[in-house]
């Protein structure tokens, strides 16, 4: 394993859960619970989630937490860079999933925007960030069964670069990586980017994901199941909740 990437978070803490429904339910008041103290202290905080259709169930449970939701930014993990209202657009399913009750106050940061290159929305979200000036309360990741998280696909050009990279948001090239599928442009949260996020989750269902991260923790080869940077790279245990289906 490269040495910048040595395990020095605390171990991950594991939340296995009967059930869909009881882990949905965990996640999101962990995921509450955090902005809610976060909000006690500063006047804004900052939310990132991962697409796609594992994670849905939490999000549609966050939104009925009772929260300050005026007060609350919604940002991504990762796109695919698609247009904004695309069927394959991860901002797509957050503006869906969060206009319903309370959650339709909080304001949500897509990472592509219509006009815009590749390199111009990326340089956006690192100026979005930078110009709010404040640590994410919460980073949730999901994971593949080829150990990816983000857009940190294991083989894509510039993984490397992307790990180690100082801003918050990169593009990445999947072009090759089979479970990128027809979407290889993407743009990415960087281990700069979650680094000193006051809480990280990890949501994963089946036996099958739950053996692909207990196997890479074990093997801890970061270029190989780039996950273990999520595990290792952060301030705060990573939390992973889990359910058999």
């Amino acid at each position: 394993m490269n040495a910048a990437h040595a395990i020095r978070s605390p171990a991950p803490v594991w939340h296995g859960h009967g059930d869909v429904a009881s882990w949905a339910e965990s996640a999101a008041t962990q995921i509450a619970q955090q902005l809610h103290h976060d909000l006690q202290t500063q006047p804004r905080a900052l939310l990132l989630l991962s697409g796609g259709s594992t994670p849905e169930p939490v999000y549609r449970a966050l939104t009925v937490q009772t929260l300050d939701w005026s007060r609350t930014i919604i940002a991504l993990v990762d796109e695919r860079f698609v247009p904004p209202d695309s069927p394959g657009s991860n901002g797509r399913l957050l503006a869906e999933v969060f206009a319903h009750g309370a959650a339709a106050a909080a304001t949500i940061w897509p990472l592509v925007e219509p006009g815009l290159s590749l390199p111009a929305c990326v340089e956006n979200a690192n100026a979005r960030i930078a110009d709010l000036g404040l640590v994410p309360s919460a980073v949730v990741f999901g994971m593949g069964e080829d150990g990816h998280t983000a857009s940190l696909f294991p083989g894509a050009a510039g993984l490397g670069a992307a790990l180690h990279a100082g801003a918050a948001y990169v593009a990445l090239d999947a072009s090759g990586c089979p479970v990128a599928g027809d979407y290889s442009q993407r743009i990415t949260l960087t281990p700069a980017g979650w680094r000193a996020a006051h809480a990280r989750l990890l949501l994963i269902r089946g036996e099958r994901k739950r053996d692909v991260f207990e196997r890479a923790l074990a093997v801890a080869e970061v270029d190989q199941t780039p996950i273990v940077a999520a595990a290792a790279d952060g301030a705060v245990p990573l939390h992973v909740h889990w359910s058999p289906s």
